[in-house]
């Protein structure tokens, strides 16, 4: 898809309100920039606010409670009376501080508009930490959550969680002449550190010493006055870089190697992007808001095995290694691997220009939260399903696959995804539909479980039910094959793709994808 022949079906009122950015939200972000503090949510919006632009939408941008007030005619007063008039945008994006603020100033007309919200949410926000009362029912509640959004209105910077819609960014992508003249200009024992808080360097000395024995050491470590200290004397520090310089500096290198932290932000990428192997940390076990203070408090159990694990998971070896650093000698291994192995600059294509102008375009033609879902017929437990749709089952067994599709001679529901992209799995034990689908390299997707929630698809599995009942929990719908239980969702908040339990075995809407686009199906678009 070019960019000048990006396709403009719709063209949308959009409000983008960059809530982590206003003064009232103790803007944190902003003193950092110019001394090394965290730029992935600034890289992010500035990607998104330009995607929005080339499609041709028509934006308004708010950096302060008072413009938001403008912009969306707020009543004067304090702030949280009702709008008095119609919704002046089809789209707000915004961030969690954004929706508070919207919260405490548009009162009551929230809840009826917030359908048209989309929050831009780093490390995603999971169902059962989304639904209120649920979260504070069963220990989900944190500082983040609980604001009853269909899940996939908040929108990730990497495909953490299917639950949540994958929004993105953009890397630069080289065209081939750039691409050779990095290849031969690539020094071969040069190594550039992915760190630029001192801070980020304590404890590190072990495993620098032996990368040092290989490669001369780089690294982009911000400083006032005097070098910090935390930096080995050995270590070439250009200080903080412009983007353009950096650039210059990764393309160089053979190696960007980080140190644990700062977790899933865009440098690995743009490191990959310039022909750097990348080289990160395991975790064992893995880091969660269950076990690490990082994490503590975000509404989400994910495990992160590694710094990066989308570029451990969908890039891998050989532009990316993830190795144990407190085994010296695996380290060390891996150094000498990276020494010999000749890497070609990758982009993923759903980091490109034209991999987000693409996504974000089908996300906004065709992702409307604002119209009810209709209750799919199937839910309805008193009827005898087969009968009550068509004369033949709705699950078949697909060819060289254990998965089931939707029977060709059942007319399929006008929705996005297609339905035509299920493929319905059981999970094992203990097991996510995240992990279940992933094990068939297919994606689980949370638009089609009211499509397999209802008898029909128990049966195309050939699940023995004794007992069956409609519950609110986010492991559902599922069932257990030592007691022949059987449940389906009663819910449609809770609907999860991370969900997972040792007592259930789930029932999972698996579907296909892109080859380089893991967000749409091949017939999204």
């Amino acid at each position: 898809m070019n960019v000048m022949n990006v396709p403009r079906c719709f063209s949308a009122q959009i409000l983008v309100h960059v809530g982590f950015l206003t003064e009232e939200s103790g803007d944190v972000f902003s003193p950092k920039v110019l001394k090394g503090g965290p730029l992935g949510e600034m890289v992010q919006w500035a990607d998104i606010l330009t995607a929005l632009h080339v499609l041709g939408h028509n934006l308004k941008i708010s950096m302060s409670v008072k413009e938001l007030h403008g912009f969306l005619g707020v009543p004067p007063g304090r702030g949280s009376c009702p709008l008095t008039g119609p919704l002046p945008f089809d789209l707000i994006y915004t961030d969690y501080h954004g929706l508070q603020q919207m919260k405490q100033h548009m009162g009551l007309s929230l809840k009826k508009h917030k359908c048209h919200i989309r929050v831009i949410d780093t490390f995603g926000t999971e169902p059962a930490y989304n639904h209120e009362e649920y979260a504070t029912l069963h220990g989900y509640r944190t500082n983040w959550g609980y604001w009853n959004l269909n899940a996939r209105q908040y929108m990730t910077m990497f495909p953490h969680t299917p639950d949540n819609s994958f929004m993105g960014f953009v890397s630069e992508e080289l065209n081939e002449t750039e691409k050779r003249n990095i290849q031969q200009n690539k020094v071969n024992n040069m190594a550039v550190v992915y760190g630029k808080e001192a801070s980020m360097w304590k404890g590190k000395e072990g495993f620098l010493q032996i990368l040092h024995r290989y490669m001369e050491v780089h690294g982009t470590v911000y400083y006032e006055t005097q070098r910090p200290p935390e930096v080995p004397a050995y270590v070439k520090n250009h200080g903080l870089l412009p983007q353009h310089e950096l650039q210059q500096l990764l393309r160089k290198a053979k190696l960007f190697i980080g140190f644990g932290f700062p977790y899933e932000g865009p440098a690995p990428l743009e490191a990959i992007a310039n022909g750097c192997i990348f080289l990160q940390p395991k975790f064992q076990p893995p880091r969660s808001s269950l076990n690490h203070e990082f994490f503590r408090g975000k509404p989400t159990s994910r495990g992160v095995s590694s710094q990066h694990p989308y570029a451990e998971q969908y890039i891998g070896r050989p532009h990316v290694m993830t190795v144990d650093y407190n085994n010296s000698q695996e380290f060390d291994t891996a150094i000498r691997e990276i020494m010999r192995t000749k890497v070609e600059p990758y982009l993923p294509y759903e980091y490109t220009c034209e991999g987000m102008l693409e996504r974000v375009h089908a996300y906004i033609q065709n992702q409307d939260f604002c119209v009810p879902e209709p209750p799919f017929p199937l839910g309805n437990l008193s009827k005898p399903l087969a009968s009550s749709m068509s004369p033949g089952p709705l699950f078949v067994p697909l060819p060289n696959t254990t998965a089931l599709g939707w029977a060709a001679n059942v007319t399929p529901p006008p929705v996005w995804p297609p339905v035509s992209s299920l493929r319905l799995l059981a999970s094992q034990e203990g097991q996510s539909c995240i992990e279940t689908c992933q094990s068939a390299r297919l994606v689980c997707e949370p638009a089609h479980f009211r499509f397999i929630n209802n008898k029909e698809a128990l049966r195309g599995l050939d699940v023995q039910c004794e007992a069956l009942d409609s519950e609110s929990n986010h492991v559902l719908p599922a069932f257990s094959v030592a007691r022949r239980e059987c449940s389906l969702q009663q819910d449609p908040l809770l609907f999860s793709c991370a969900g997972h339990s040792p007592r259930y075995r789930r029932l999972c809407p698996c579907r296909d994808f892109r080859r380089g686009q893991v967000a749409l199906c091949r017939e999204c678009l």
